[in-house]
């Protein structure tokens, strides 16, 4: 017998996108003339001017989930993430499919959801217990959890709409967590409060599903998602793309980022800062632990990683040197880098030089990063070619170990070695 507590048949969601048909110009006597003309004709000239097209946001998506599972919902910017929870929530209707919830679900999609701005804290623990279905007494028992977990006693018996974005949520997370629901849905919206309240919230959602009920949980931040759940569904432009065990489902979300491929043939349009080719890359990729190409460039905590590159000489020079950075994707900024010279000694037109990088494990902390190679001239004056993450490269991914203190680890320096190098 399934002990399955949502399934989810063929679900779709459709909306229509109005597109501003675009003019060149538009004086006021247009204008004047359009609107005489609106009285006359039944369709309005806005109308006219819009052309309507067809979005599905979710298209066929059909999953089974447990009573006690732990499912991050994985995905890029619009694969149809939000709309999914919204519809289980309640709050959209789906334009095709069934749902089937077994069960009392309380969501946190966004900040102040389910909350009425002119009531006090106190007030709407109340009236949000109500809306869950539980009785007076059962709120008051919760009450004083509830206010502990947020941290906004001082501030109970004042209307919410006073309250910072960051109070809003712990307190909207304290009351979904704490008044006992079969299910819970949390969106992206945890990202609003600070570091510690975060690790609270995991810490909570473990203990939610630790007695039995279930957590859907939402979030960017893959770590979270790897510490947190058991189980995933990887969403790509509205459809499933992957239903399984979460690490299965990191790896393929992974393989969505960015194709890659880069090579002698790859456009020189699509490198960077090219001021002098007097060498050139012809090849870099990855290395899994056997020494064989690792395609996703993923590696995890406990793992070293080992990159493998290939240069030619075009012009004689007296000396290479090799620059890496690592570069955080949110900012753009180079979090560490590192030099050295792989050739100090004179090389002539034609020859090729391979190499291997390797960085010892637990150097670089778990997330997602964006890579910067560059190759230059033995001083590291002038660089000859640039490999930039953001055009030709993956995106490098740390996976966390659970059971390592992954959080320790630091970018100051990153020990490295230059080995298997060879000049033919």
């Amino acid at each position: 017998m399934s002990n399955s507590i949502i399934k989810v048949e063929h679900l779709s969601k459709k909306y229509i996108l109005k597109h501003q048909n675009a003019e060149r110009y538009t004086a006021l006597r247009d204008v004047i003339a359009n609107k005489v003309k609106s009285i006359f004709n039944q369709q309005s000239t806005i109308d006219n001017q819009q052309s309507r097209e067809e979005f599905w946001a979710l298209n066929d998506v059909s999953f089974e989930i447990n009573q006690g599972d732990r499912v991050g919902i994985i995905g890029r910017n619009g694969a149809g993430k939000s709309t999914l929870l919204k519809i289980l929530s309640r709050i959209v209707t789906p334009t095709k499919g069934r749902i089937t919830i077994d069960g009392r679900a309380a969501s946190l999609l966004e900040v102040g959801t389910g909350f009425h701005p002119e009531l006090s804290g106190r007030e709407n623990i109340f009236l949000n217990g109500s809306i869950l279905g539980m009785t007076k007494k059962e709120i008051e028992n919760k009450f004083e959890e509830i206010i502990d977990f947020a941290g906004v006693e001082k501030f109970l018996d004042t209307p919410v709409k006073r309250y910072s974005s960051g109070m809003y949520v712990r307190l909207a997370f304290s009351i979904a967590a704490h008044l006992e629901p079969d299910i819970l849905i949390v969106d992206e919206v945890l990202a609003v409060g600070d570091a510690e309240f975060q690790k609270k919230c995991l810490g909570k959602m473990k203990d939610v599903s630790g007695q039995g009920r279930t957590v859907l949980f939402v979030s960017h931040n893959l770590q979270a998602i790897s510490t947190l759940c058991n189980k995933g569904i990887v969403l790509n432009k509205g459809t499933v793309h992957t239903d399984a065990a979460i690490d299965i489902c990191l790896q393929n979300y992974y393989g969505l980022l960015k194709d890659y491929s880069f090579n002698e043939n790859t456009s020189k349009s699509d490198r960077l800062n090219r001021t002098n080719g007097k060498a050139s890359f012809t090849k870099a990729l990855s290395l899994l632990p056997d020494g064989g190409e690792n395609k996703m460039w993923s590696f995890k905590y406990n793992e070293d990683l080992r990159f493998k590159f290939e240069c030619k000489v075009n012009e004689p020079c007296d000396g290479l040197t090799f620059y890496m950075a690592l570069k955080g994707m949110m900012l753009d900024s180079i979090i560490t880098n590192v030099k050295t010279v792989i050739t100090p000694d004179g090389l002539n037109s034609g020859q090729l030089i391979s190499f291997t990088l390797t960085i010892p494990a637990r150097n670089i902390r778990p997330g997602q990063y964006d890579l910067y190679f560059a190759i230059g001239n033995k001083d590291g004056t002038s660089w000859y070619d640039v490999i930039d993450g953001n055009i030709n490269l993956p995106t490098l991914i740390i996976l966390p170990v659970s059971d390592d203190p992954h959080e320790n680890a630091g970018f100051t320096t990153i020990p490295f070695s230059i080995n298997e190098k060879s000049i033919s």
